[in-house]
């Protein structure tokens, strides 16, 4: 309980203005905190609060005091006190915890959770060699996964590259990851689809939340193929009503042949899981679908041909242009004084609003339309019928 409270009290401090960012008082306050304990547990206590309150947060002055007492925190007995101070003298721009980020994030002698914080840690600071260790760890099966993530962050022409020469090996998960950051940047989306267009990568394996994130930059040639490939999306609800009839006919022929629930379950996990939970599995910027009216066949056609029919509040999408010409698609869980919170399918990020361009908000949900055409019939009656089983179900 100790614990809880020492961070609860850091985290009211920065929320209040008491102590802030750019409040070097406030943050030399807690740096005598720091100063006047031998307590390992309080110190972590108050590391992780600071930390905690700053996240999202760049180019914040250094406090009075802090090379002193992170050396002191650098000889502590504990290694967590050691690691955190680390981290916080990166944040405060220290190109010694810089190098000493750089050495942890290649040790594989060192835990997997502290090579990850370091990875975030170098990723929040910018840092500019960051790129050439990140292409390094897509062959790094525990680490490619937030490594991939953090390519986004940069605009480098040998990252597509690396990207599209490991699409094929990386695991369904963090394919999709890869697959987000490729529609992150413009040079990195047009990449992309001129691999498609060349059959070089299959365009199945573009889940519904990537095309969304492709059409968002507005590019007339990736919207061309884009709309070969996925159909061109009608407005108009007569034709949606048209469209439902077609599909509700084409999944009542089976001529006799059962639906395979565990390709169902394939199909969801490649186009739906990344957005929609399942049975406690998937993503959660859209609702969690395992309660909903899932044997209703008019239900489920109807939400996957026209998504924007209805979207509550707390999943409406955000279209959020950053100054270094990344785009990200997402709902905005949260605005605070200095960041910004969203949720993509494949993380939750926290933003510095000074890195933010514009936010326009979107009457529309992440689910785009024209996402049944991706399936062949049997994949669709595959899908339908997993949609509206009793349990899950083994994959193939």
């Amino acid at each position: 309980m100790k614990k809880f409270f020492v961070v609860l009290l850091v985290l009211i401090l920065f929320m209040h203005g008491i102590v802030s960012s750019q409040d070097s008082n406030g943050l030399d306050q807690l740096v005598e905190l720091l100063r006047g304990s031998s307590d390992s547990q309080f110190q972590l206590d108050v590391l992780k609060g600071i930390s905690e309150a700053l996240k999202g947060q760049r180019d914040i002055q250094e406090p009075k005091g802090w090379p002193e007492v992170a050396k002191f925190l650098s000889e502590s007995s504990r290694s967590e006190v050691r690691e955190m101070s680390h981290l916080l003298s990166l944040k405060f721009g220290s190109l010694v915890a810089l190098d000493s980020m750089r050495n942890v994030l290649i040790d594989t002698s060192v835990s997997s959770v502290k090579r990850k914080r370091a990875l975030l840690a170098l990723v929040e600071a910018k840092d500019l060699k960051l790129p050439a260790l990140l292409i390094d760890l897509l062959d790094d099966e525990i680490l490619q996964q937030p490594a991939v993530l953090a390519l986004a962050a940069f605009d480098k022409p040998e990252i597509s590259s690396a990207i599209l020469s490991h699409l094929p090996k990386l695991k369904l998960q963090v394919r999709r990851d890869a697959l987000s950051t490729m529609a992150s940047r413009l040079t990195y989306a047009t990449a992309l689809m001129t691999a498609v267009d060349k059959q070089t990568i299959d365009a199945k394996l573009l889940p519904a939340d990537v095309v969304r994130q492709l059409r968002v930059h507005n590019d007339p040639n990736i919207n061309r193929l884009l709309d070969r490939l996925w159909g061109i999306s009608r407005s108009s609800s007569e034709a949606k009503l048209d469209e439902i009839k077609k599909y509700k006919h084409i999944v009542g022929m089976s001529n006799g042949e059962p639906s395979n629930l565990s390709n169902g379950r394939a199909m969801f996990n490649r186009v739906c899981a990344s957005c929609h939970k399942l049975y406690g599995q998937g993503g959660e910027i859209g609702p969690d679908i395992t309660g909903s009216d899932r044997k209703n066949l008019h239900y489920i056609l109807s939400n996957i041909i026209d998504p924007n029919a209805e979207i509550p509040n707390d999943y409406r999408t955000s279209v959020i242009r950053m100054k270094d010409n990344r785009v990200l698609v997402g709902v905005v869980r949260s605005r605070e004084l200095k960041t910004i919170t969203v949720v993509t399918p494949s993380e939750v990020i926290f933003l510095p609003k000074s890195d933010v361009d514009k936010i326009d908000s979107q009457n529309f949900s992440i689910m785009p339309e024209g996402l049944i055409r991706v399936f062949n019939d049997q994949e669709l009656r595959d899908l339908i019928s997993y949609l509206g089983g009793d349990g899950q179900v083994p994959l193939p």
